[in-house]
C-alpha cells in the first residue's frame, strides 16, 4: 500500500482523533503537574521589566501582525529569555516526519526542543504552532497535535509530548500521552497573565532537565 503523505499544516482535531484513536481528555494528571510548576517558579527584577515590554509591543501589534512578526517579536524573545538551549538539549526550527498506519505526518513546527547539538535528535519535548489572532485559518491545535503524534512516533518511548500552540494573544498548553490529549485554558498574553505564560516555560526546561538528567 502506498504511503500517503499528510502536512502538519493540513490536520485537523477531528482528523487526528478519527484517524489514529487519539481522544481528548478534560483532565490530565501530566498537564496539571506541568501548570502547577508555575507556582513555585521564581522571576527577578530583569526579567519582570522585560515582559513587561513584551506585554506592551504585543498590545500595541498583535492585530495586525502576520504569523512571523507576531513570532519574531514576540514569541520568539520569549523563548530566548528562558534559554533552552544546553548541551543536551536545544531549540530548533527543523522538519520532522514520522508513518503511522501508513500515514506519513510531516512539517516544519515553528519550534521544537530536542536532543543533539548540530540537529534534533530526539525532539519528544515540546512543538508549537504560531496563528495570526485575526483572519485566522485553519486548526491550530489539530495542527500541533499532528507534530506531537509525529514526535511520539518517532521517539518510541512512553515519556509524554509537551506543546504549545498560540493564536495572538492566546496561549494553549498541551500534553501527549500514548492515545491521550489535554489542552489547558486560553493564558491571555497581554495582561498580567504573561507571567503566568513565562513561568510555564520556565517549567518546562526544569521538565525537560530532569528527563534528560541535567545537571546545572
Amino acid at each position: 500500500m502506498e504511503t500517503k503523505k499528510i502536512k502538519f499544516s493540513d490536520c485537523r482535531s477531528e482528523f487526528i482523533e478519527d484517524t489514529f484513536q487519539i481522544v481528548q481528555v478534560r483532565n490530565h494528571e501530566i498537564l496539571d503537574n506541568w501548570l502547577q510548576q508555575k507556582n513555585n517558579i521564581k522571576i527577578d527584577n530583569i526579567e519582570t521589566t522585560l515582559l513587561d515590554r513584551y506585554k506592551e509591543i504585543l498590545i500595541d501589534n498583535v492585530r495586525t501582525w502576520i504569523e512571523r512578526e507576531l513570532t519574531e517579536y514576540f514569541i520568539a524573545p520569549l523563548f530566548a529569555l528562558v534559554n533552552f538551549n544546553t548541551d543536551k538539549f536545544k531549540l530548533f526550527c527543523r522538519r520532522i516526519s514520522a508513518t503511522i498506519d501508513e500515514i506519513e505526518l510531516y512539517g516544519e513546527p515553528d519550534a521544537i526542543i530536542a536532543t543533539g547539538r548540530y540537529s534534533p535528535k530526539l525532539p519528544f519535548f515540546c512543538l508549537n504552532e504560531y496563528k495570526r489572532q485575526e483572519e485566522n485559518r485553519g486548526d491550530a491545535a489539530g495542527q500541533a497535535l499532528a507534530a506531537m503524534l509525529a514526535t511520539q512516533e518517532q521517539n518510541k518511548n512512553d515519556k509524554p509530548v509537551y506543546g504549545i500552540y498560540v493564536v495572538g494573544k492566546y496561549w494553549h498548553f498541551m500534553i501527549l500521552k500514548d492515545k491521550q490529549y489535554a489542552i489547558s485554558k486560553a493564558y491571555v498574553a497581554d495582561d498580567k497573565e504573561i507571567f503566568d505564560i513565562y513561568k510555564i516555560l520556565k517549567a518546562l526546561k526544569n521538565i525537560i532537565m530532569e528527563m534528560t538528567n541535567y545537571k546545572l
